[in-house]
């Protein structure tokens, strides 16, 4: 509705995880170059940890595109929250490219589900691959049994080497929850935290999403960054929500840039919508 005023090819703050809209910053780089080691080394797992809205859903849509043809299949799971025998038997059936029809609505046990992903993951390692297995919201999964079903999947080797990488994603809840389990923790190969971004990284993240819609010029005021970063705490999709907003109310008063009231106005409709 407003990119013609802004004179911009496309939203730069929408919603999806789109990888083009990417921003380094510090704790992104570090955490996306450590999976890259872990998956091309074919470690056996690890953990990326941040607040909601931090960006860990980019992040892996970033890590898929940039790793080498070898490492797939990638297969991620984004609802956890299922007993061991469900989940195993979730991943058995995305990894076989024809999942075996079921009879009914019954369960294949345990040991047939780990039965079909080690053959399926020694067929892909035969064939030059290395699966990665991705579970999105791994905070949600369910106790002790599910976590050490996981880690034993681990076990599963070819020449001395794992035949998957498993990749956990969740909020920081998800780093105690480790801490709890040793067994569980020593086989990971990296420990990656989203933090929020800085006021100069908000700063940048800014003009970086505005640069990559076609923007050539001044849009937001010095003074309204300063306000975003202390209204969102620089998470980037509350700086998504309160910019999108933002462009749209200065659009409405025909401004020709963003200013802090603008900020201020848009992050108190939300706080007031939210109560109500």
């Amino acid at each position: 509705m407003y990119e013609a005023y802004w004179k911009l090819s496309q939203r730069p703050f929408g919603s999806g995880a789109d990888p083009r809209a990417y921003y380094p910053s510090d704790a992104h780089q570090g955490a996306l170059l450590k999976l890259r080691y872990t998956i091309e080394n074919q470690h056996s797992a690890a953990l990326l940890s941040g607040a909601p809205g931090t960006g860990k859903t980019l992040l892996m849509r970033l890590l898929a595109e940039q790793l080498p043809e070898r490492f797939q299949p990638i297969i991620e799971l984004v609802f956890p929250q299922m007993p061991a025998a469900e989940l195993l038997a979730l991943f058995a059936d995305e990894l076989e490219e024809t999942p075996a029809a079921r009879s009914g609505s019954a369960l294949p046990a345990i040991a047939d589900s780990v039965a079909r992903i080690q053959e399926s993951l020694r067929e892909h390692a035969a064939n030059g691959r290395h699966t990665v297995l991705a579970i999105d919201d791994a905070q949600l999964l369910e106790g002790a049994r599910t976590f050490e079903t996981l880690r034993l999947l681990l076990n599963l080797e070819s020449d001395g080497r794992p035949l998957l990488t498993l990749l956990l994603i969740g909020q920081p809840g998800l780093l105690p929850m480790m801490e709890r389990m040793p067994h569980f923790e020593e086989r990971l190969g990296a420990k990656c935290l989203l933090r929020p971004l800085t006021v100069e990284e908000t700063m940048g993240y800014v003009s970086h999403r505005l640069t990559a819609a076609g923007a050539r010029q001044t849009i937001f005021d010095t003074e309204a960054l300063e306000a975003l970063f202390r209204l969102t705490r620089g998470v980037p999709r509350r700086i998504n929500r309160l910019c999108d907003l933002a462009l749209l109310i200065a659009f409405a008063d025909e401004q020709a840039t963003v200013g802090p009231a603008h900020i201020e106005a848009v992050a108190q409709e939300l706080a007031v919508a939210a109560v109500e």
